[in-house]
């Protein structure tokens, strides 16, 4: 079966999620793109569209062309030439919107799993739940007569474990695409022992036509992005509750958000990302690579407590931030949570102390949305954390303190086989967390 007989008769499964929608936009796309070609005209392509919830699915078509019609304006000239021999299009809006309604019309909202029984490709993107994902697959294996290959978005579960307990027979592959999987540019993708090779082509072959970035990390729990992220979060946790010391708790947390944010030049702080992921899900995939790597060091009372207190973070279903560590107006933290009694702190009652407590950067810092745009920032950045090592200032202190632990968790992830290479460490947390640059590195020792 070759790459165009696979794309044939496509699911999603968990299509109306956060991860879900973007996942079925890429499959859309690719397939409208392929039905365009002139050697594929008369081969019908379908979608299907799998979730739960009726009301997501209903808005998932108009999400679909909505961004469809975006990509098209940025492709017009490519489209002209697919649809040129439609005498009926002549405007550019014309061919735009005909692109956009043969990308939606590939796609078929459903809630039945059954239609995934007919499909070659199936992509699974449903909550990071390990029985849930092995009932789904097994089932539809059990069922679907075209051997079918499973693409799993998971970030934490090793895919040799579905792959065994589902009854796969290496028809599985790790494909984990980074929110928002439209935008992002990063996919890690993850071969398990048993993963057939022309499986691991196949995705390859996808991701070079999605214009991805690949990064291969091995088959271990959490694999290179939540491998790094899940302790460089606990780090910072840590690093809250031994400031707390100086200052209140609620008050440590806001001064490491800033540190790790302004001092270390990225674009969220550590907690801020934390919200933004879940409390819930950091959580969960921290449990995942708990009980699988046997390391009692990945877990946080304080986040557990916060967890099960209800305070989730995550966003609204129209993308707005939900209350995590900070309560948020208008997408910026204005407080800030007392652990204690689960009860937000205003930051504009203590923010102006702590600031001075903490300092500023040295001059020579370069602001996160330039670094990453500056074909010079690599050389500028190593001159800043020379004066930032020299600096006497608590926020200076603590920065090269969590810059040198983050280098660690990178140097372990190669040690443990989890990367390859350190340039696989630094591509995953540069492309996917957007960080300006990558945690291995020779300035911060």
């Amino acid at each position: 079966m070759d790459y165009i007989e696979r794309l044939e008769n496509v699911s999603v499964l968990g299509a109306a999620g956060k991860m879900g929608s973007g996942i079925l936009l890429l499959a859309a796309l690719e397939l409208t793109d392929q039905s365009l070609q002139p050697e594929n005209k008369k081969k019908a392509f379908t979608l299907n569209a799998i979730d739960v919830s009726h009301p997501a699915l209903e808005g998932l078509i108009k999400y679909v062309k909505t961004q469809a019609i975006k990509r098209g304006e940025k492709r017009i000239v490519e489209l002209r030439k697919l649809y040129a021999g439609r005498d009926d299009l002549i405007e550019n809006t014309d061919i735009i919107h005909q692109y956009a309604d043969d990308v939606a019309g590939k796609i078929k909202p459903t809630t039945r799993i059954e239609a995934a029984y007919e499909s070659k490709l199936i992509f699974e993107a449903v909550s990071e739940d390990p029985q849930l994902k092995e009932k789904l697959l097994s089932q539809i294996k059990e069922n679907n007569g075209k051997a079918p290959w499973f693409f799993t978005n998971t970030s934490s579960i090793p895919i040799q474990e579905i792959n065994q307990k589902a009854g796969l027979d290496g028809h599985i592959i790790g494909f984990h695409f980074y929110n928002p999987p439209a935008i992002q540019k990063l996919v890690e993708v993850i071969k398990a022992k048993d993963t057939k090779d022309e499986l691991h082509d196949f995705a390859l072959e996808y991701a070079k036509r999605l214009k991805k970035v690949v990064v291969p990390s091995n088959d271990i729990p959490g694999f290179i992005g939540n491998g790094h992220f899940m302790r460089d979060a606990l780090f910072g946790i840590q690093m809250a509750e031994e400031l707390s010391g100086e200052m209140s708790l609620p008050q440590s947390i806001y001064a490491i958000d800033k540190v790790t944010r302004d001092f270390l030049i990225r674009p969220m702080g550590i907690f801020q990302l934390i919200d933004y992921v879940g409390l819930d899900v950091v959580q969960f995939i921290l449990t995942v690579m708990r009980e699988r790597l046997d390391d009692p060091s990945l877990k946080s009372e304080l986040l557990d407590k916060l967890a099960d207190a209800g305070v989730k973070g995550g966003q609204y279903s129209n993308g707005s931030q939900k209350d995590g560590f900070f309560q948020y107006e208008k997408g910026k933290p204005v407080a800030v949570i007392n652990p204690d009694n689960q009860q937000y702190q205003k930051l504009d009652e203590f923010a102006k102390d702590v600031d001075e407590k903490v300092g500023t950067p040295p001059a020579s810092a370069i602001p996160w949305k330039k670094a990453i745009k500056d074909p010079e920032s690599e050389s500028k950045i190593k001159t800043y954390f020379q004066e930032l090592k020299s600096a006497d200032t608590l926020g200076a202190r603590l920065a090269i303190k969590y810059a040198k632990n983050s280098r660690d968790i990178g140097l372990k992830l190669v040690e443990d086989n989890v990367a390859s290479h350190d340039d696989d460490v630094n591509t995953v947390l540069k492309t996917g967390f957007f960080h300006a640059y990558g945690p291995v590195n020779d300035f911060v020792t």
